[in-house]
């Protein structure tokens, strides 16, 4: 009796459907709500008797395939802002490590302000380098597109080496922003990098920048420097 008992029971529990997670059950998923920001670069450059205290900057808000997504990038020089840039996009997962990207792009310095519409790719290249593209149409038939790359050498656990550069083009002569058709500048840079906690790295290192083309010319005509080379000391944060 007790032998049959004992398998009604097991066959009675067998029936039931189980009961959901405590997780589950309390409304929580598999694809939460999270944030970053990051200062990749926030820094002091000295060369030339000038010194530049510039940031590159960028922060994201959003879920695994859909985020929104903030860069800033500029440099404050002499008491004034010399270059500041903003961009908001909509970025959007379509493959392992790569994004596409869509929004606007606002340049806030030097004169005159430019708006744009901005598209492109952002991920992680073969060999682990890290891309950002990028196409913007502005009014007027203003086009512009710029190309990042940047690669990682783990020196150690905790010391990182970091090449990047970045190239500019434009697609028409805009000489109000002092911008001619082709290669308008080339910026590269290497830092090494100490990382205190994962989130906070000091570093220092040198960055060399160079215009090209009527965008030369132009600055040449204003008494400007062409090419230069700066020490820098900085820092990286992010949480």
């Amino acid at each position: 009796m007790k032998s049959v008992m004992k398998k009604t029971a097991f066959l009675l529990l067998m029936a039931v459907p189980a009961a959901p997670l405590p997780e589950v059950a309390a409304g929580m998923v598999d694809d939460p709500l999270l944030a970053m920001v990051l200062a990749d670069q926030l820094e002091l450059r000295a060369g030339g008797g000038n010194e530049v205290l510039a940031w590159d900057a960028e922060g994201w808000l959003g879920y695994d395939l859909n985020k929104l997504w903030l860069k800033t990038d500029g440099e404050y020089s002499d008491g004034s802002m010399e270059n500041a840039e903003l961009q908001v996009l909509y970025s959007r997962a379509i493959a392992p490590f790569w994004d596409l990207q869509a929004g606007w792009r606002r340049d806030l310095e030097p004169s005159p302000d430019r708006d744009w519409l901005a598209l492109g790719v952002k991920g992680l290249a073969p060999y682990f380098f890290d891309l950002d593209l990028a196409v913007f149409l502005g009014d007027g038939g203003r086009t512009e597109a710029r190309l990042q790359a940047e690669y990682e050498f783990m020196l150690t656990q905790k010391l990182i080496l970091t090449p990047e550069v970045e190239m500019n083009f434009a697609g028409r002569d805009d000489r109000e922003a002092g911008k001619g058709p082709g290669l308008t500048d080339i910026e590269a840079g290497l830092r090494l990098r100490y990382e205190i906690r994962r989130e906070i790295a000091p570093y220092i290192g040198v960055n060399w920048s160079r215009l090209y083309g009527d965008s030369a010319d132009y600055a040449l005509d204003e008494g400007e420097d062409i090419d230069s080379w700066q020490a820098v000391v900085g820092i990286r944060t992010w949480f």
